[in-house]
């Protein structure tokens, strides 16, 4: 099979794992954009997701980064490979009151065993917060 037939199933199969991740489907979380090593995950703001401040809760950032990671990641496995995260560093820069986010992840080293992932997230054109994820083999 071609390295586009490989890429092809892999995209696929981050689809497919996707729309079944029930967490995902709880925060509202959305599969923007899929790439082979780059994915794009969506978020529109609700009140439900905003602490008592009115500014979206850190910890919904941080699954709306974490899921965008680990799908991005997902593209460059192999059906019976899976990683874990092992490291997850944000840096907020902005409070987020509303609209919609936008985690585009990109891998930015892949080995063997380990995974680094970079995040931005957009909030109406500006990066709100950034992270950098590891994500190990299992």
């Amino acid at each position: 099979m071609s390295s586009s037939g490989i890429e092809d199933q892999g995209l696929a199969r981050a689809r497919a794992a996707f729309a079944n991740v029930a967490y995902a489907k709880f925060l509202g979380l959305e599969l923007c954009e899929i790439k082979t090593g780059e994915v794009s995950v969506c978020l529109d703001v609700r009140e439900e997701l905003k602490q008592n401040q009115g500014v979206v809760h850190g910890g919904a950032v941080a699954s709306l980064i974490d899921t965008a990671s680990a799908f991005a990641i997902l593209t460059k496995l192999a059906p019976d490979e899976r990683v874990t995260t092992t490291d997850l560093t944000i840096h907020y820069l902005r409070p987020i009151t509303g609209g919609r986010l936008i985690a585009t992840a990109r891998i930015i080293r892949g080995g063997r065993r380990m995974f680094v992932v970079n995040v931005e997230v957009d909030n109406q054109g500006r990066v709100v917060p950034t992270a950098v994820t590891s994500n190990l083999k299992i």
